[in-house]
């Protein structure tokens, strides 16, 4: 670490001699901050760069070159309205750009940190089991070979009662008989999603919010539209059978997979159960405590 520091700090004296600049002392902590404000600048240029957010930043920064003209050739007026609309641009931007920072917040409360320290979201008693995977691809896949449309989201750690409350509360086990006739044409639940929460369907008749990508395909329906855009909010699975052509598809993480296998719709409903089942060892402290707790509380009865 003295090495690397004696290094950079010798860079660091050359250049200034080089180039002229007056001497500042920089310690190792100043570098550090250094890196990690390019850091987050970079992600945040990522971010605007993967969103709707690039035309209306790349707007912004013909108006900040035309107020930088104004400001070379001395054009008082016009400095004089931008300096008094500045306050009234910030809010502007904050209201423009509510739906990407809000996306953006969602994705970061995504990472679930809180979560596994404070136990937020799901129980255990919420996982689902291996009778609900067979259930759900028996379903899916009955569904497709007489071309029933589906649309199903199994919810994870991000609770989707918002969309829950746009339905009709069903509350009951999970079976692929329930599914069908729910789905079935004609059939006063069957325009919609259904929402599962662990073994039951808690829902049906769900809105669910639009996806917007430019990247999807114009293929694609309002049904398979509705399954990434629930995708791109939450960390849920949402599994699509087309009406048309009975192919299975699945969504999540804002990614579409079609014409899937019933494998390929088994794994990543195992990979959803297993990651649901996963304990940490923070988790097993608390759960070593608190029957520690019990033992005693017992013992002293």
């Amino acid at each position: 670490m003295q090495n690397l520091k004696g290094m950079l700090s010798q860079f660091y004296d050359s250049a200034t001699a080089l180039l002229g600049m007056p001497d500042i002392s920089m310690s190792i902590v100043d570098i550090i901050e250094i890196l990690i404000i390019a850091f987050l600048f970079y992600h945040i240029l990522l971010w605007v760069k993967n969103t709707r957010a690039w035309n209306l930043f790349k707007g912004i920064v013909v108006i900040l070159l035309f107020v930088l003209v104004a400001a070379v050739f001395q054009m008082n007026t016009i400095l004089w309205l931008a300096e008094n609309t500045l306050n009234v641009g910030l809010i502007a931007l904050v209201i423009i750009f509510q739906p990407e920072l809000r996306k953006a917040l969602e994705n970061l409360g995504g990472k679930n940190v809180l979560g596994k320290v404070f136990n937020f979201g799901k129980t255990e008693e919420n996982k689902f089991s291996d009778h609900t995977i067979d259930e759900l691809i028996k379903a899916c896949y009955a569904m497709g070979k007489v071309k029933t449309g589906a649309l199903i989201v199994i919810e994870d750690e991000i609770l989707l009662n918002e969309y829950i409350r746009t339905g009709i509360d069903v509350d009951a086990i999970l079976s692929s008989q329930l599914l069908i006739n729910i789905f079935e044409k004609n059939t006063p639940l069957h325009d919609g999603a259904v929402i599962v929460r662990g073994d039951r369907v808690v829902s049906a008749t769900c809105y669910l919010p639009l996806s917007d990508s430019l990247s999807l395909s114009k293929d694609l329906g309002t049904r398979h539209r509705a399954a990434v855009g629930v995708s791109e909010v939450s960390d849920s699975v949402t599994i699509v059978v087309s009406e048309e052509t009975g192919k299975v598809s699945i969504a999540m993480r804002g990614q579409i997979y079609q014409d899937v296998n019933a494998q390929f719709l088994r794994d990543k409903l195992k990979y959803l159960q297993n990651r649901n089942q996963e304990v940490t060892k923070l988790e097993l402290l608390k759960r070593r405590l608190w029957n520690g707790k019990k033992t005693s509380k017992n013992s002293g009865k």
